[in-house]
């Protein structure tokens, strides 16, 4: 068992940011459409990493045997493959989210493809049809499996992408440690019945409060995602000027300054950061929700200012997400509640051994005359809408596999036609989601935040 050590950690996190200075940017699911490349192997290990000061932490999982799981990078277009094989004594499998893949690459056991036991491989090939800023992860006992590391960020590069002095990737999580840095309880049923059970340690990049240097009076593109499995956070730059540039891997119809912008578990944020033209200056990525800010990261100007101007950067290109027809598109109501039951269900892969949440009033998997049917039947290129309301006391990231989804309306806010796979949903708050059931197969809508994913937020559409 490998041993991960803080000064490997700041190694890995210097080399990110010395990676990204001076970097250039560099047929719908046409999984098949190509060669297959060789693939990128992932395989999943039990390590040993010194997350806080004292002893490493036992029992910590990857994807290799080098810490923090890679950051998988992939281009627009181009076909990518890579092989999961499984080294740990858990089967498990490997989800793409928030890209558009092919039914059967979706990694959702049971429903799409088998587990993949301790010794087996499973061979992922697909053709990444949008840009930008995804993760992966595993869709087996998620709970711990994410819970203790295994949690990676995606790169979809785009050759039309303008160009950055830097980037920055950052992979943001809790850890649920002792004071001895060793795993606990990874959840309280008290906690999975209301917002969900918080870690004990944040981290970003596996690293409490990293710092990365970029060129001063440089153009930095920070992605941020949110791989924890509880944690909703509020976003704001301070000491730098900044802009939101695109959510869930898609441009933002209209560029804003991220004031205390909230996103959830599974959720991606990128900005443009103007760096400050003085040599050592800090910019800090601050959680501003709850009573308890905190410095996420922080960048640190070095050299030369090299005086850019925000104003300059070129847009984003869109990615070929196909419009929804208001006018001829089917409704689905969704109803997020909470329910009393609190009685033992199994979820898809696994149980936490309660049920507190609902879709519909019907708690994952249900007792209906079929407790495993799709929540709805959809005609293979219509077009729908989701009217979906929040019915209980808490927020909800619900995320939707295998297509993307416009933001049409919010009975609360005024809100930006915002193309996504993941929307938070406040507590009573009534949104319209419009989508292109363009993508066959079955394919998964559930709340990020991972116990009410297990304890009932779980459905699924079936396209065909």
């Amino acid at each position: 068992m490998s041993v991960l050590t803080r000064r490997k950690l700041l190694q890995s996190a210097a080399a990110v940011s010395a990676a990204g200075i001076g970097l250039s940017a560099a047929g719908k699911f046409a999984g098949w459409a190509a060669p297959t490349p060789e693939p990128l192997v992932l395989k999943t290990a039990s390590i040993e990493a010194r997350l806080m000061d004292g002893a490493p932490t036992k029992n910590v999982l990857t994807y290799g045997e080098a810490g923090m799981p890679p950051v998988v990078r992939m281009r627009k277009g181009e076909p990518f493959a890579a092989r999961l094989i499984n080294g740990i004594d858990d089967p498990t499998t490997i989800h793409w989210h928030g890209i558009r893949v092919p039914n059967k690459m979706d990694g959702v056991p049971f429903l799409i493809q088998p587990y993949v036991y301790q010794g087996d491989h499973f061979d992922y090939a697909f053709t990444p049809p949008d840009a930008g800023t995804f993760w992966y992860h595993p869709h087996c006992n998620t709970l711990i499996q994410m819970g203790r590391g295994l949690t990676g960020v995606i790169v979809v590069e785009s050759p039309k992408d303008p160009a950055f002095d830097a980037e920055m990737v950052i992979n943001l999580r809790d850890w649920r440690l002792g004071d001895d840095g060793q795993f606990i309880e990874a959840f309280r049923p008290r906690d999975a019945a209301k917002a969900g059970t918080f870690g004990t340690l944040r981290t970003a990049n596996w690293l409490e409060q990293p710092q990365f240097d970029a060129p001063a009076g440089g153009l930095v593109r920070l992605r941020a995602a949110i791989t924890d499995v509880t944690r909703i956070y509020a976003f704001r730059v301070d000491g730098a000027e900044a802009a939101v540039i695109a959510l869930d891997g898609n441009p933002v119809p209209q560029r804003f300054t991220p004031d205390a912008l909230q996103i959830g578990p599974g959720q991606r944020l990128e900005l443009a950061i103007r760096m400050p033209d003085e040599e050592g200056a800090i910019v800090s990525l601050r959680d501003v929700r709850g009573t308890k800010p905190k410095v996420v990261a922080t960048l640190r100007s070095v050299g030369k200012s090299l005086k850019h101007d925000l104003r300059d950067l070129g847009p984003l290109e869109a990615n070929p997400v196909p419009e929804v027809d208001l006018s001829g598109a089917g409704r689905i109501p969704l109803a997020l509640s909470a329910t009393a039951e609190n009685v033992s269900a199994d979820s898809i892969c696994g149980s936490l051994g309660y049920s507190f949440w609902a879709i519909n009033k019907v708690p994952w998997p249900g007792d209906t005359p079929d407790p495993t049917a799709p929540l709805a039947e959809l005609k293979l290129g219509k077009s729908y809408i989701i009217d979906m309301k929040n019915l209980t006391p808490h927020a909800h990231p619900i995320h939707l596999h295998g297509m993307s989804f416009k933001v049409l309306s919010s009975s609360t806010r005024p809100v930006q036609p915002l193309v996504s796979d993941t929307y938070l949903i406040q507590p009573d708050e009534k949104v319209q989601l419009g989508f292109v059931a363009d993508n066959p197969g079955d394919w998964l809508l559930h709340c990020h935040i991972i116990e009410h994913q297990k304890t009932g937020m779980t459905s699924y559409f079936r396209v065909v």
